[in-house]
């Protein structure tokens, strides 16, 4: 009997998970993929360590995926974190667990995550192919094939794994969207999300490389409190970035109808009465020097003239003359730093798209069109998106393995 012939369109996280899936039950799989190297985008997540996954249970994974959460419902609960780490340990990748439950490979090398994928997809004779998938042939609302720029690759089942539009230096060029709306689908609007933050005038450019470790973000939607968090952040000539700017603008999808502002904690550990004493004991200290000559035990050098300008008092002003209620607006400052954001950098920049094909045109189970037979979506082209900490990637392997499966194991 002739196996099943599957292609699958990206070679990315969610594309090889494919592939090996649909190769396992037996089906005859060719992976196209333009890159000269399969996984580009995988070996530079988390700082090129490659964050695999999140060690999480169903729960923590829908909690974790704020876009269209319950959609992945059915494939989570049957590949959730656990299940992703039990895989590529079976693959020979020794994996750990950090802060936030977030997994790593043990050598912190995501070259070894991808190059075990690579290393799978050889031993079940997976045929790559460098091509660029233009167009998915579909005849009386079955699919029966993919062009190429090279050629015409025939097919009873097509997985389309393109990614969204975020980083297209690796190959995430929006084609799978293109060809999804070919097909009837609804793509939905597609924006960045893990994206650094274009501020409302000119603080953080004065700032511009200071680095801020073990500091806490606040981010405000029209003055509510919607998300904060501890960690490191980074000023740039447009806005802020780093990790914790990049968690923080996933809460952040409204800027169309809402107003958006960060708070920085600039001293965490120390609360408003401790702050108070240590800035009593730095005057003491200073107390003949200038108001603008006294804060550098306390902060970067870079801060100094931003907070001394903030606070409005005269950066002359001798510390011994300085009234109580300006050290309670210099406390103030402190704790609650703010930088009005004007919106999310381009999508470009953003580590993964917000917005993809429409989840209600997908089967959940299966990731099987409902509007074209034999085509199925899996990882970044859908509409779902998550927060850091691995939750991405899972969404990559968990809808990858449900199409291959599903496709290798469907009659056409």
């Amino acid at each position: 009997m002739m196996s099943k012939q599957i292609v699958v369109v990206g070679g990315g996280a969610a594309g090889m998970m494919a592939a090996i899936c649909a190769a396992e039950q037996g089906a005859s799989v060719t992976l196209l993929e333009p890159n000269e190297r399969l996984g580009k985008k995988l070996n530079i997540t988390g700082k090129g360590r490659c964050n695999v996954t999140n060690n999480a249970d169903l729960e923590t994974l829908l909690a974790n995926t704020p876009k269209n959460g319950k959609f992945l419902y059915s494939v989570f609960s049957r590949f959730d974190g656990r299940d992703t780490m039990a895989f590529f340990e079976e693959l020979g990748v020794p994996l750990k667990t950090e802060r936030g439950n977030r997994v790593f490979p043990v050598s912190d090398r995501a070259f070894d995550i991808s190059g075990a994928l690579e290393r799978r997809l050889k031993a079940l004779r997976v045929t790559l192919v460098r091509d660029r998938a233009v167009h998915l042939e579909i005849e009386e609302g079955t699919v029966c094939g993919v062009l190429g720029e090279r050629r015409e690759y025939p097919a009873q089942a097509v997985i389309l794994a393109t990614g969204g539009v975020s980083y297209p230096a690796t190959g995430s060029t929006g084609e799978g969207h293109r060809m999804a709306a070919e097909a009837g689908h609804t793509v939905t609007p597609l924006r960045g999300s893990l994206v650094p933050l274009r501020e409302q005038g000119n603080l953080c450019a004065r700032m511009q490389g200071l680095s801020l470790r073990n500091v806490s973000l606040t981010v405000f939607e029209n003055d509510k409190k919607i998300y904060t968090d501890f960690g490191e952040m980074l000023f740039t000539h447009f806005g802020v970035s780093g990790p914790l700017v990049l968690s923080a603008s996933a809460h952040m999808r409204r800027f169309e109808k809402k107003k958006y502002r960060l708070e920085i904690d600039l001293k965490p550990a120390l609360d408003e009465q401790q702050l108070d004493k240590r800035l009593l004991s730095d005057f003491t200290k200073y107390a003949n020097s200038d108001f603008c000559n006294a804060l550098g035990d306390l902060l970067p050098q870079k801060l100094i003239p931003v907070v001394v300008g903030l606070t409005e008092i005269p950066p002359h002003q001798k510390v011994h003359d300085l009234t109580k209620e300006q050290r309670r607006e210099l406390l103030r400052l402190l704790k609650h730093f703010p930088i009005a954001i004007a919106g999310p950098c381009p999508v470009t920049d953003a580590i993964i798209t917000s917005g993809g094909v429409k989840v209600g045109e997908i089967n959940p189970a299966t990731m099987e069109s409902k509007l074209v037979k034999g085509l199925y979506f899996s990882g970044e082209v859908i509409d779902v998106d998550a927060y850091t900490g691995g939750f991405n990637l899972q969404i990559a392997w968990a809808t990858g393995r449900a199409a291959g499966l599903a496709a290798a194991e469907n009659e056409t």
